[in-house]
Order: C-alpha cells, then structure tokens, then sequence
C-alpha cells in the first residue's frame, strides 16, 4: 500500500515510451504523475512529460517519505526524508514551439549546468524592457548601465526601486549601504522598512557590502549587528537580506529580483 505523503517511483508500463519511470509527488491540490527519464537527476537535468495518470498496479522502484512538496508559481520544490539525495525541483516551462517541458533538477546539476560566476547583461526573466518605479527619496539611485530598464521617479509606499502591476505596487527592494544597514539596526527603524516591505506581494532588503564587514564596525560591540540582524530577519522572514558584495553587484540583483518577481506573479495569475 502506498503512503499519501511519499514520493514514489515506479516503472513506466508503456513500453514504447522513452522515458522508462512514472513519478508521484504529493502536491496539496492533488498527486502529480510525471513520465521521467530517471529516478533521480544525479548527473544532469532530467526531462520529464505529463503523464495521463498513476497505473492501478504498478511496479514500484521505491517510496520515499516526504518532508515538504510545494507548488511555487511554475516550479515544485521537492525535499525528500532521506540524508542525501533529499533536494530537488521540478520546472514547468515551454519551449517556442509552445509545447510544455518539465526539467527536473537538483543544486548539483543546477551548479554544473553554470559552473562559473560572470555578471551578465542578458534580460532579467526574459522581459525585453523592465519598467521599473525609482523613489523620489532615493539620492543616489542605480542608472541600470546596459540593462533593459526603464526607469520612473515616482514617490514609493516602501522600497526605493519596485515593479508595478495593474497600477499597483507588486515587488519592491530597500537598498542600503553597510553604514545605512548599521544605523537602522541601531535606531530600530529597520522594523518599519521591513514591516512596510512585507505588506507587499514581495519585498527584499539589498545590502551594497559583504556579510563579514558587520563583524568589522569600530563604533560598536563586534557580534552586536549581526545580532540585531538576525532578530528582525526572523521577525519579517517574509523579507529577505541580501548582502551582494558591492554596489554594481548588488545593482545586477534588484534587476533580475524585480523581473524575477513580475514573471513569477504572471505564471501563477496563468497557472
């Protein structure tokens, strides 16, 4: 008998088909059936089909109990109950003939498709210009240098860079400097930006430094920031800190977080 919350894998009963694996995930709306081409991605991305539905005796291969399985906008992140090989996802994307394509991936094979780190100038989530609001408090703002942005002034409910949809304000992104960062934590204003970043569809906090420089502020007690840091992090986790290394870096993730945020609410109004 088959547990509800397993994964399981079973051997395709259509013999003339290409992909020799049947694979049930325990999705909250409903068991997915998938046709796959392996029982695991241990080497590289697995393709995988829809499948027209789980046989009624079939030949399992294995089940396996699972922690979480969710449906997050055109992906299904998959973590399994198991020490290794536990991590893996699901996309759901379709190629220019129209026709669906499910990928099926791990971080391994995830890091071996891109193995090295270049700062791009390819589009962010595919959009061919950006549109994206600049607060009017924002002195310093990011020019978006051989992006495809276009840019707007406009005064922000939260965040100094967001993405609308609809009229409406859908992701925005707070940006600070380290000295900003160590001020707000300090005075406990960082609370209000972040309380005003997660009544958002999706809010982040971009830090134009790295993690470690916290630990190397002279003005306060070592290990104090990062402690009041870590406090409002869990107290808002619906916002992330993201600490990008320098100014340009950190410039290249609201880009490709704004698009990233506007493709992934079109995919789920279409799901």
């Amino acid at each position: 008998m088959l547990v509800s919350a397993s994964f399981v894998v079973a051997r395709n009963p259509e013999d003339d088909s290409s992909l020799p694996y049947l694979i049930r995930l325990p999705l909250g709306e409903g068991a997915l059936v998938l046709k796959s081409g392996d029982t695991w991605p241990r080497t590289a991305k697995v393709y995988c089909h829809r499948a027209a539905g789980w046989p009624d005796e079939p030949e399992v291969v294995e089940e396996i109990p699972v922690r979480s399985c969710v449906r997050r906008g055109p992906a299904v992140d998959l973590v399994l109950a198991r020490a290794r090989e536990n991590r893996s996802q699901l996309v759901f994307t379709r190629l220019r003939s129209g026709r669906e394509a499910i990928f099926w991936q791990t971080p391994k094979t995830t890091r071996q498709a891109r193995p090295g780190l270049r700062v791009p100038t390819r589009r962010a989530a595919g959009w061919p210009v950006l549109h994206v609001v600049v607060d009017t408090r924002e002195r310093y703002a990011y020019k978006f240098a051989r992006l495809q942005v276009e840019a707007e002034r406009r005064a922000l409910p939260a965040g100094d860079y967001a993405v609308e949809r609809d009229g409406a304000v859908l992701a925005a992104v707070e940006r600070k400097a380290l000295a900003d960062l160590a001020k707000v934590l300090v005075d406990g204003s960082i609370a209000y930006l972040l309380a005003d970043l997660s009544s958002l569809w999706r809010g982040a906090l971009v830090v134009e430094d790295r993690y470690s420089e916290l630990f190397r502020l002279e003005q306060v007690k070592e290990g104090f920031l990062p402690d009041l840091l870590a406090r409002v992090q869990v107290r808002y986790p619906a916002v992330p800190i993201v600490f990008c290394d320098t100014r340009a870096l950190a410039e290249q993730w609201v880009y490709r977080f704004l698009g990233a945020a506007l493709a992934e609410a079109t995919a789920e109004s279409d799901a």
